[in-house]
């Protein structure tokens, strides 16, 4: 007997040990039908995409034998950043770059571990795209075996010639042609967007491919958990202590009380909280006024991926999606997740009109 559940493309059999996947979804699949709704696709995006999860599948691999071979613990050196660099770090920027420096599909590459630009070597053509990644967030979290993740931004070049120039990845979030996240946790799942919904694939190991398990991901209006990390509370201005306080129970009349959950990962967070329902906040306090995490290579694609499933994101001023960087590495607080909770904190934090922002904006404020 066979069962199909047409909205995910997956076929079972049944068999007398139970019911077996014999049709699926792979990401290269879906990639291919989303194209073919656009005649005018040329496929070097989708290919792009195709590049990314190779990269993923690879660094997936390595951190499954982070704890048998001599990949834990830190390379010796510091990232642009000032932080120490852990072995897996170096492992994960060095294979997104081969995945993607010969393909001819990418003019420019910008990554959280390289101070500069990353050119396509001379000896590989280049293409219409320019990339940022973080090779891999919350890799602190490596040694003890907690989640870590990828993240990846897609822009159209705007040079019209060359090599690709640092303009091509200093556009704001909105111009954005795709962005994902791959978490590397009991399972490998990549979750992505091109502005038409957000889609989620988890890695099978057994055949080592990419299957779709959430297509169109919604995130819940309001959600069950603020995530935050609330050693940092007397750092914080009143506005966002009074805002987390709300988040907490304290007005119960304007916010419902929600469950504090923290792991210490973006990816990790912000993907319990797409699917679940909640709030992932890192304010800027008096060590860090500018915030803490990165525009480019964090805020932004999250940001992209969060309002695609009707979710919010703001620096607690401004749209994230709407800040025009000005830097490569440039910071910013970031507040995002489902859209109530999102709103309640942003209109905590303007109550007393404040005037800080993380930098010039496409458009004004929502």
């Amino acid at each position: 007997m066979r069962w199909t559940a047409a909205t995910e493309r997956r076929t079972f059999e049944i068999l007398p040990g139970g019911l077996v996947l014999t049709s699926v979804t792979t990401i290269e699949r879906f990639i291919f039908d989303q194209e073919h709704r656009y005649p005018e696709a040329t496929g070097e995006l989708s290919n792009l995409l195709y590049d990314i999860a190779l990269a993923a599948k690879i660094i997936a691999a390595a951190i499954r034998r982070a704890g048998l071979v001599d990949v834990l613990g830190a390379a010796g050196r510091r990232n642009i950043q000032g932080e120490d660099q852990q072995k897996l770090d170096v492992i994960a920027n060095e294979t997104i770059k081969n995945c993607l420096n010969h393909t001819g599909r990418v003019c420019v590459m910008g990554s959280e571990e390289d101070e500069d630009i990353v050119p396509v070597p001379p000896e590989y053509p280049v293409g219409k795209y320019a990339v940022l990644f973080d090779p891999l967030d919350g890799s602190s979290n490596i040694d003890v075996n907690s989640a870590v993740g990828t993240i990846f931004s897609i822009y159209r070049r705007i040079s019209m010639e060359g090599r690709g120039t640092v303009a091509d990845v200093l556009q704001p979030g909105c111009k954005q042609v795709a962005a994902g996240y791959v978490m590397y946790g009991s399972s490998t799942m990549l979750v992505y967007t091109t502005g038409q919904g957000v889609h989620g694939f988890t890695l099978d190991p057994t055949i080592g491919e990419f299957l779709l398990s959430h297509p169109r991901i919604v995130t819940p209006r309001v959600g069950k958990y603020y995530s935050v990390n609330e050693s940092n509370f007397g750092r914080w201005d009143r506005p966002m202590q009074v805002a987390v306080r709300g988040l907490k129970g304290e007005v119960p009349e304007v916010m419902q009380p929600k469950n504090s959950r923290y792991i210490g990962s973006l990816v990790a967070d912000f993907h319990r909280n797409l699917i679940a329902g909640g709030i992932f906040l890192y304010p800027a306090d008096n060590r860090n006024p500018q915030g803490k995490l990165r525009l480019l290579y964090e805020a932004s694609p999250m940001a992209f991926i969060a309002e695609q499933a009707e979710g919010s994101a703001t620096d607690g001023m401004n749209r994230i999606l709407d800040i025009i960087p000005r830097a490569l590495h440039q910071r910013t607080p970031l507040v995002i997740g489902s859209r109530l909770d999102v709103g309640f904190v942003a209109d905590t934090i303007r109550s007393p009109a404040s005037a800080r922002a993380s930098g010039p904006v496409a458009q004004p404020a929502l």
